[in-house]
């Protein structure tokens, strides 16, 4: 019955994931995705929150196309996403107060940044760029990468908390 409710429970919320893409994918690092990330990792733990990354990051493709280097990008960072965040969230038993929040906050921040670090990373190399060219094109992550490191600062520095607790009240986990 647990294997069942875990599929159930990384089923809907890989599809709450893409919604929530779909409806900010117009607004440039502006996005959801991390704030639910952070929950369902942090609450879940390291493999749940594996799983449900890399369910997210094929699935999307089904919407969004099947970009290779976006794909590579997606499989690496949220895996990556969910085992950090997945063991802060072990290392904190799962609960939160205001100074384990803050350290969440702070770390949502960092792998945010990681993102594009990877991303101007696997990009570039992936379509071959010049250096000229995969300069650029780390110049221009910039416009994204400010916005989405600040709007996942807020997101997750005000929601992070009621969504575990909310998780917790209808004892998903157990």
């Amino acid at each position: 019955m647990k294997a069942t409710k875990d599929l159930t429970i990384i089923g809907l919320y890989t599809a709450l994931l893409i919604g929530g893409q779909i409806a900010l994918a117009g607004i440039s690092g502006v996005e959801i995705v991390t704030l639910l990330i952070t929950a369902f990792a942090f609450y879940f733990g390291v493999i749940r929150g594996t799983v449900l990354a890399t369910v997210f990051s094929v699935m999307r493709c089904f919407v969004f196309g099947f970009f290779p280097n976006i794909l590579i990008l997606y499989l690496v960072y949220y895996n990556l996403f969910a085992v950090v965040i997945g063991l802060i969230g072990k290392a904190m038993n799962r609960e939160l107060n205001l100074k384990k929040h803050i350290l969440v906050v702070l770390a949502v921040a960092l792998l945010t940044v990681i993102f594009t670090l990877l991303d101007n990373i696997i990009t570039p190399n992936f379509f071959g760029y010049s250096i000229d060219a995969a300069k650029a094109y780390w110049v221009a992550s910039l416009t994204a990468v400010i916005p989405q490191t600040i709007c996942a600062v807020i997101t997750v520095g005000l929601l992070n908390m009621p969504l575990v607790k909310l998780f917790d009240k209808l004892k998903l986990n157990k």
